[in-house]
């Protein structure tokens, strides 16, 4: 089959306002959606002008508050809108609609009718906003109403393998055209991977309205094609991805799909959020994925799944990056590596030995982080907020320990030659206050502390502004970050980063 077509809706109040986005985005897509559910109801009448205002093929839906829509009239209220635009047909086709939706259980034969003779090919639709669909070809093959009507399912997953099990049924649908799409976030690959699902389309959002959409997972038309080069994806593209909850904010996209369009690689990397790690990787593993980024929760117990993994992995006990060879997993840690060659970058060569550190958190992290600051000779004290979890860090490398309170100033103080916070926040926002998600707020800055912040969102965290203002000096991990996925760029594709 061909690739899916990009159909992007538009949830615009006027008219005048979809025309305009659709002038902006129309060398990105394929086709448009006109939402008349979300138009006012004096622009509702004018629907049927709509094609003629554009240059792209336009669905037309009215969709139902039942099926994730605003409209809320009738059912009589709305036959008359599919009847007012959809009649007196243009002798010219390309200033009529070319596709319009109608529910599975929305059986007006005259509007049919109308439809079919007037040239409008009928996406027949279904909608679960709530629960996963699991029987998708049988559902398909009930819902038709003739044989020449494109079946469409939309469901929201309750875990990855929801959305594994759409991926299965339309593989087998090849040669059919159908339309199948998973919602919410973890149903995002099923936006990206449609091709993979045989769908006949795959739906976007302009940028400008992404806030109507954003609860059943589109992403704008840009980032499908720009980022994810979505044009471009075959069943012969190689994946590879991230894998982790609730990856709110991914930074590793960018750098890897910019990679392989550098090199010339036919590979796309996406997220596979999941809230179950075996389940996730049953998904990468039936997918094909070749390789994948592991992140938060999963860097302690993906170990559970390697069948081989590199010396420091075993050694720490946590793994960040996973290769697919001959249907293995191989486990590898990057992290330490950034933070190693950055961490001696910041410190300009200075000797670490018998000096005495201070490692924030009792995560994957700070695992790593005490790793690595034992094998340069520093003296280190993990502080958890969970003292169990800092203990059992602190007692695999020879560390000492301390719970993370208000209590542990003096113990602070005493392991403050360098301070290294890897409690990583996702969200952190411009306005935000100096003590907002900085973990040792209780703690007063000297001004001769070091401080390696393990944050790269911001150029400046709370707690490096914090520090600054006294005169410390302060790195955030943006290098770190970057040495990092330049190795993981090349455990996935064997090739050196080249940088732009």
């Amino acid at each position: 089959m061909n690739r899916p077509l990009i159909c992007m809706t538009l949830t615009g109040k006027t008219l005048e306002e979809d025309k305009k986005l659709v002038k902006k985005y129309e060398k990105q897509i394929d086709m448009v959606e006109l939402r008349v559910d979300h138009l006012t109801e004096d622009e509702q009448l004018y629907v049927k002008r709509f094609p003629s205002l554009i240059n792209l093929p336009c669905l037309l839906t009215i969709r139902r508050d039942m099926d994730g829509g605003l409209f809320s009239g009738s059912e009589f209220s709305r036959t008359s809108l599919f009847g007012r635009a959809l009649a007196f047909a243009n002798p010219d086709k390309s200033k009529n609609f070319a596709y319009v939706d109608f529910e599975e259980d929305y059986n007006i034969p005259s509007i049919q009718d109308a439809a079919m003779a007037f040239g409008v090919k009928i996406i027949r639709s279904y909608h679960n906003m709530t629960d996963p669909v699991l029987n998708l070809r049988e559902h398909c093959k009930n819902m038709l109403k003739t044989g020449y009507e494109i079946p469409k399912i939309a469901f929201m997953p309750h875990s990855i393998t929801d959305v594994l099990n759409m991926f299965k049924e339309g593989d087998a649908m090849s040669g059919f055209d159908h339309i199948f799409c998973a919602m919410g976030v973890e149903g995002f690959p099923s936006r990206v991977l449609s091709t993979f699902a045989n769908s006949f389309l795959t739906y976007v959002s302009p940028e400008e309205m992404l806030v109507n959409t954003t609860g059943i997972g589109h992403i704008d038309p840009l980032t499908l094609n720009d980022l994810y080069n979505f044009k471009s994806i075959t069943k012969n593209t190689k994946l590879f991805g991230i894998i982790g909850w609730p990856l709110t904010k991914i930074f590793s996209t960018v750098v890897q799909n910019v990679g392989y369009r550098q090199l010339g690689f036919d590979n796309v990397y996406i997220p596979v959020r999941t809230k179950s790690l075996s389940q996730g990787l049953e998904f990468c593993e039936y997918m094909g994925f070749r390789g994948l980024t592991v992140a938060d929760p999963y860097k302690e117990s993906v170990m559970f799944y390697l069948n081989e993994h590199s010396p420091e992995v075993l050694q720490m006990g946590v793994c960040d990056t996973i290769i697919n060879k001959n249907n293995k997993w191989i486990g590898y840690n990057t992290d330490y590596i950034g933070f190693k060659k950055a961490l001696i970058e910041f410190m300009g060569g200075q000797n670490l030995k018998r000096k005495k550190v201070s490692v924030i958190g009792d995560t994957a992290n700070a695992n790593m982080a005490a790793y690595v600051l034992k094998q340069m000779g520093a003296k280190v004290c993990v502080f958890g907020k969970s003292v169990e979890k800092a203990q059992f860090i602190a007692e695999r490398y020879g560390c000492d320990f301390c719970q993370l309170d208000a209590h542990c100033i003096e113990k602070l103080d005493e392991y403050s030659t360098l301070i290294v916070q890897t409690i990583v926040h996702e969200k952190v926002e411009e306005t935000s206050d100096y003590y907002e998600n900085d973990p040792i707020d209780f703690y007063s800055f000297r001004g001769n502390e070091l401080l390696f912040d393990f944050n790269f969102a911001k150029p400046i965290t709370a707690i490096m502004k914090r520090a600054t203002l006294v005169g410390c000096r302060c790195c955030n991990g943006s290098k770190m970050f970057e040495i990092h996925a330049y190795e993981q760029f090349r455990l996935f594709t064997g090739s050196e980063y080249k940088k732009i």
